[in-house]
C-alpha cells in the first residue's frame, strides 16, 4: 500500500473522529492521503479536506463488513494516537441478549479519567437494534423517532455501521420484545403461591374507540409489592356490558390467571353492576370466591371522592363563579389591585397567598382559590362599598356556604393525597380515611342550613353505595395492620352506626374469622398434596401409604386446624404495635410470618387489593382520561405492546433498585414514567 516516497504521517496529536478506524492516514511529499482499510481507496486524508467525504465512503463501501474493532486499533502505530470507544456487550454474552435495564449504573456526573480498552468488544447491528427498540419503549418515545433527521445525523456519528430501522420494522422490533417481556411475567405469576388482585379501567380516545387496561397487583412471598399492567385492549364504544364482560374474562383466561383472583377493583367508567355479577358467575363455576363473593367486587375510593366533590362544585357553582369574577376584576388592572390591597391592610388582612384564578379542571386548585378567597372575604365585603363597578360580591350567606365547601374540599385532599401519594398503596391505609368521610358526612346531615344538608345528602346516598359494596374489605385490610387490629373498627363504628355499632362489628368479626377458615382449609389441602404423602419408596410400602392416605389428610387437617385457629386469635389478642412514622407493615409480617404461617398467607392477600386505580397525576382532574393522539393512531396491537411493555421494564427497574437514593421515577420526567401516555378531556 505503501511507496517509497509514502510515508505513515505520525500524528502530533490524537485523531478525534471514530471515522479514522477505518482509514489509514499516510503523507506523500506535502500531500496527506487517507487509505480506506477495507477497500484500499484512496482518498484526501488533509486537515482541511474534514471528515465528511471519508463518512460518505465508508456508508458505501462494499468490502466493509461486521469486524473486530480491535483488529483495527493494532494497526496503528502508536498507541497514544488510538481511538477508543466502548459498549456494554462483551464476547461473553451471548449474541442478541439485551443487557438488563436494571444492572445499569447512570452515573450523570461521572468524569472519564482515562481511556476504554476496547478488548474482544465488537459491534452487534442486531443487539442494538433491539436496543434502540427497548428505549423507545422505556421512555414513550414515538416509533417515528428514527425519521427525524436531527437523531439520523446522531446516530451517523456515533457509530457509522448502525443501519438505522424504519418505522415499520421498529414496530415489529417492539413487538418481538413485548412478546419477549409477556413470558417473563407470565412466568413470575405462575411462580406466585397467593392469590391475584385485578384492577380494571377503561379509556377513551379521540378515535371514539374506548381501551380497557387490566392491572394486576399482588404480594409475593418475600413480602415485596408488585404491580403490573397486563392488557391495554381497545373495545368498541357500541360494545355492550356483556361483550365488556367477555373482554375482561378473556383477558384473565389468556393470563391463566381465572382461578386465582382474590378481587377485582372496577374504574370510574364501570358504572353497571351487571358487569360485575357476569364476570363473578363465571369465575365461581370454576372456583368458588372467597366468602361467597363478597370481597370480589371493589370500587375506586379515589372515583368516589371525585364524585363527591362533583357535587359539591355543581351546588356551588353560581357562587365560585362570583368568586372568580371577583378575583379578576381585583386583578384587571395595576391600580385595581392597588386599591384592593388598601383596603386588605385597612381590616387587617396580612396575608401571604396572593389571589389567583383556579383551573377548572383540577378541583385541587378550585380548593386552593377557595381558602385564598375566604382569607380576604372583608376586603371583598368592604369592596363593595367603594366601588360600584364591583358588581359580583357575594352575600354574607354565600360567604358561609364557601366556607363550609372548602374546609370540606380540603379534607379530600388530604385523603386523595394519602391514597394516591403511596409507593406501595397497600388496602390498610384506606379504612381511616374513608372512615373519616362517613363520619363527615353524616355529621353533615344534620345541618341546619337547609342549603349545605341537601347537598350533603346527595353526596352521601352515592357514598353509602361504595360503602356497602367495599366496607368488609376496607375493615378486613385494616385489622391486618398490627397497628390497629380490631380496635379501629370498634372505635370509628359507633361515630358512624351509633347504637347499632356493635352488630356490625361483629358482622366484621365473623367475617374475617370465615375468611381465616377458607385460607385453613386451603392451606390444608395445598399441604397434603405437596408434603404428607407426597414421596413414595415403591413396592409394599407404597400400597401402605395409599392406604391411609385419607387417614393422613384427617391427621394433619385435625391438628393443623387446632393451632391455626389460635393462630388468628393469638395475634387479635395480642397487644396493637405502636404507631410510628417508620413502621412498614411488609417487613413486620416478612418478621412474623413463622408466627402466623395461615394468618400471613391471607395477609398477602389481602393487602394486595388495589382501592384505587387513580394515578396521582389524574387524581384531582375532572376530565376523563383519553390516550393521547400519537398513540391512538397506531393499531391495537402495537399500543397494547408499548404500554405494557413499558410498565414491564419500568417495574423491572423499580423492582432491583428499592434502596437508591434516587429512584427511576425521579431519575426520569414524570411523562415519560406514565406507563399510559395520556391527555385529559375537559368535558
Amino acid at each position: 500500500m505503501e511507496t517509497p516516497n509514502e510515508i505513515v504521517l505520525k500524528k502530533p496529536k490524537r485523531l478525534t473522529s471514530a471515522v479514522w478506524n477505518h482509514f489509514e492516514r499516510i503523507k506523500n511529499a506535502d500531500i496527506c492521503y487517507a487509505i480506506c482499510v477495507h477497500c484500499n481507496k484512496r482518498m484526501s486524508g488533509s486537515s482541511n479536506s474534514g471528515t465528511t467525504h471519508l463518512r460518505n465512503h465508508l456508508m458505501r463501501c462494499l468490502k466493509r463488513s461486521n469486524f473486530d474493532v480491535s483488529q483495527l486499533l493494532a494497526k496503528r502505530r502508536k498507541k497514544d494516537n488510538t481511538v477508543t470507544i466502548t459498549s456494554y456487550y462483551d464476547e461473553a454474552q451471548p449474541k442478541g441478549d439485551p443487557l438488563p435495564l436494571a444492572t445499569i449504573k447512570y452515573e450523570p456526573n461521572a468524569k472519564r479519567v482515562s481511556p476504554i480498552s476496547v478488548g474482544n468488544t465488537k459491534f452487534d447491528q442486531e443487539r442494538s437494534r433491539i436496543d434502540l427498540a427497548r428505549m423507545i419503549i422505556l421512555h414513550g418515545y414515538p416509533l417515528a423517532m428514527v425519521d427525524h433527521i436531527g437523531f439520523k445525523v446522531f446516530l451517523r456519528n456515533l457509530q457509522p455501521m448502525f443501519d438505522i430501522a424504519t418505522n415499520s420494522s421498529l414496530e415489529l422490533d417492539c413487538l418481538a420484545i413485548y412478546a419477549s417481556e409477556k413470558h417473563k411475567v407470565q412466568e413470575m405469576l405462575h411462580r406466585l403461591h397467593g392469590r391475584i388482585c385485578v384492577a380494571v379501567d377503561l379509556w377513551n380516545s379521540p378515535e371514539n374507540a374506548r381501551y380497557l387496561c387490566l392491572t394486576a397487583q399482588y404480594i409475593d412471598q418475600e413480602w415485596k409489592f408488585h404491580k403490573r399492567i397486563l392488557n391495554f385492549v381497545m373495545i368498541d364504544a357500541a360494545h355492550t356490558e356483556d361483550i365488556q364482560s367477555e373482554v375482561i374474562i378473556k383477558c384473565l383466561m389468556d393470563w391463566d390467571i381465572e382461578r386465582r383472583i382474590f378481587s377485582i377493583t372496577f374504574g370510574d367508567l364501570f358504572t353497571s353492576d351487571d358487569i360485575v355479577s357476569r364476570i363473578k358467575d363465571h369465575l365461581s363455576q370454576n372456583k368458588p370466591l372467597l366468602l361467597d363473593g363478597r370481597l370480589f367486587d371493589v370500587r375506586c375510593a379515589a372515583h368516589t371522592l371525585r364524585l363527591l366533590v362533583g357535587d359539591a362544585m355543581d351546588g356551588l357553582h353560581e357562587v365560585i363563579l362570583k368568586i372568580r369574577d371577583s378575583i379578576n376584576y381585583v386583578k384587571s388592572t395595576q391600580a385595581m389591585q392597588g386599591k384592593f390591597n388598601d383596603i386588605a391592610r385597612k381590616v387587617g388582612i396580612d396575608n401571604e397567598k396572593s389571589l389567583f384564578v383556579d383551573c377548572p379542571m383540577r378541583w385541587d386548585s378550585t380548593t386552593v382559590m377557595l381558602e385564598t378567597a375566604l382569607a380576604y372575604r372583608a376586603a371583598f365585603s368592604l369592596l363593595q362599598e367603594h366601588d360600584s363597578g364591583y358588581l359580583s360580591a357575594l352575600t354574607e350567606e354565600e360567604w358561609e356556604w364557601v366556607n363550609f365547601v372548602s374546609g370540606y374540599l380540603k379534607l379530600f385532599v388530604e385523603i386523595t393525597n394519602v391514597m394516591t401519594n403511596n409507593k406501595s398503596p397497600t388496602s390498610n391505609i384506606f379504612f381511616p380515611e374513608i372512615c373519616d368521610v362517613h363520619v363527615q358526612l353524616v355529621d353533615w346531615c344534620h345541618s341546619s342550613d337547609e342549603f349545605i344538608k341537601s347537598m350533603t345528602l346527595k353526596m352521601k346516598a352515592k357514598f353509602d353505595l361504595y360503602w356497602n359494596t367495599c366496607s368488609l374489605s376496607l375493615a378486613i385490610a385494616v385489622i391486618v395492620d398490627p397497628r390497629f387490629k380490631m380496635k379501629l373498627v370498634e372505635y370509628y363504628y359507633p361515630k358512624i352506626y351509633g347504637d347499632d355499632a356493635q352488630e356490625y362489628i361483629k358482622e366484621v368479626s365473623d367475617g374475617i374469622r370465615e375468611l381465616f377458615n377458607e385460607y385453613l382449609i386451603g392451606s390444608s389441602s395445598v399441604s397434603v398434596d405437596h408434603g404428607v404423602g407426597s414421596s413414595a419408596n415403591g413396592g409394599s410400602n407404597n400400597e401402605y401409604r395409599d392406604r391411609l392416605k385419607d387417614f393422613d389428610k384427617f391427621l394433619h387437617e385435625s391438628s393443623l386446624g387446632q393451632n391455626a385457629v389460635s393462630d388468628l386469635d393469638k395475634y387479635l389478642e395480642e397487644p396493637v404495635f405502636p404507631r410510628n412514622h417508620d413502621f412498614n407493615i411488609f417487613d413486620w409480617w416478612k418478621v412474623h410470618t413463622p408466627r402466623y404461617p395461615i394468618l400471613s398467607m391471607m395477609v398477602q392477600d389481602v393487602l394486595g387489593v388495589p382501592m384505587s386505580t387513580v394515578n396521582p397525576e389524574l387524581a384531582y382532574r375532572t376530565g376523563d382520561r383519553v390516550l393521547d393522539q400519537y398513540r391512538s393512531s397506531l393499531s391495537s396491537e402495537t399500543v397494547q405492546a408499548l404500554i405494557c411493555t413499558q410498565d414491564w421494564l419500568q417495574s423491572e427497574i423499580v423492582d432491583c433498585r428499592p434502596h437508591e437514593n434516587m429512584s427511576f421515577k425521579e431519575s426520569i420526567p414524570s411523562s415519560s414514567y406514565s406507563p399510559v401516555p395520556l391527555s385529559i378531556d375537559a368535558s
